[in-house]
């Protein structure tokens, strides 16, 4: 009956996260286009910051909690999940032409910075005077927290860059549909709040479940988390890519992961240093492999072709097969 209960309310925070994220992507854009910014641009910056909102929170909350396990595997697996699926499924649906400003700017930095907590990790792990356990789970390292002040300051320099980039091409604006000021800024209040309790619900049943059914916190975190937190970049990225604005797909994409590495994580290590073990270092190395993969991609063919969406998807089922085969093997 525990565990029914658990998995109710789990279900009841992904609700609260997507409707959350919606509301806020909503009243964000409305404001934004105030200022008549290029659609990439919004999708990097107020609508990746909105989808990313439930990997705050959920992330967030488990930096408070001591969880920390949780807040390192749903910023991978969520990144995993944006990447190969979100833009995989977009791509099935309708073939996406790849912006050039994006492979030029944005998905380079996604990768620098994704090597850079690769760095962290292991630097973490490696020089802390501690031999290497046989079990890959054990946290033998840590992200400490002048790492995360590390990240929070890139973030805001990420941020003032990209909005100069906005301010310099404001005559390419898109129109959004309009939205009275007093609804828009209503909407991301409510939004707001359903996002932080939302997320408070998703760790604590995830961590619950994931106790009764004997997982381990990082599989919970690479999958269930991972998944549900990722919901609104695929809704969001799968109206815009049917919609044929691909720029705004691709930039919520590479814009949400970027606001994972250096936001997300930036401010869960400052709040409490993160402990790591040999199983996350390997997963994000996974992670920045399958970003440079794709970044090839992407780069050689200017496109990615619904072909090349399918291997995107079953590479992510391959991932997550092995994510679970480990913990039970």
């Amino acid at each position: 009956m525990d565990i029914l209960l658990n998995v109710v309310l789990l279900v009841v925070g992904f609700v609260l996260l997507i409707k959350g994220a919606d509301w806020f992507v909503d009243g964000s854009a409305a404001i934004a286009q105030k200022f008549k910014v290029p659609g990439v641009v919004i999708g990097l910056t107020i609508v990746a910051m909105g989808t990313s909102a439930p990997e705050l929170a959920v992330s967030t909350s488990a930096a408070l909690a001591g969880a920390n396990e949780i807040a390192v595997s749903n910023v991978i697996g969520s990144n995993m999940f944006n990447l190969i699926v979100v833009l995989g499924v977009c791509a099935i649906l309708s073939p996406m032409v790849v912006d050039s400003g994006i492979m030029k700017r944005d998905y380079p930095i996604s990768i620098g910075l994704t090597l850079m907590l690769a760095l962290f990790m292991a630097s973490g792990i490696l020089f802390n005077g501690q031999a290497i356990p046989s079990d890959f789970t054990q946290p033998i390292g840590k992200i400490e927290r002048w790492m995360g002040i590390v990240c929070l300051v890139l973030f805001v320099a990420y941020i003032a860059y990209t909005i100069y980039i906005a301010l310099k091409n404001r005559e390419e604006g898109e129109a959004i549909e309009a939205m009275p000021i007093w609804k828009a800024l209503i909407f991301i209040v409510v939004g707001v709040a359903a996002i932080v309790g939302g997320g408070q619900l998703v760790v604590d049943n995830a961590e619950a479940i994931a106790l009764q059914l004997g997982m381990t916190p990082t599989l919970v975190g690479l999958t269930i988390v991972a998944i549900g937190t990722s919901l609104p970049e695929l809704v969001t990225s799968v109206v815009a890519s049917k919609k044929g604005q691909n720029g705004m797909a691709i930039g919520n994409v590479v814009g949400s992961n970027i606001f994972n590495l250096i936001f997300i994580l930036g401010v869960s290590t400052t709040i409490h240093p993160i402990a790591v073990n040999m199983e996350a270092l390997i997963d994000m190395c996974i992670l920045l492999a399958i970003n440079i993969v794709c970044f090839i991609l992407f780069k050689t063919s200017k496109k990615v072709t619904r072909p090349e969406g399918a291997v995107m998807v079953a590479m992510y089922v391959a991932y997550t097969a092995y994510a679970i085969a480990r913990v039970y093997m």
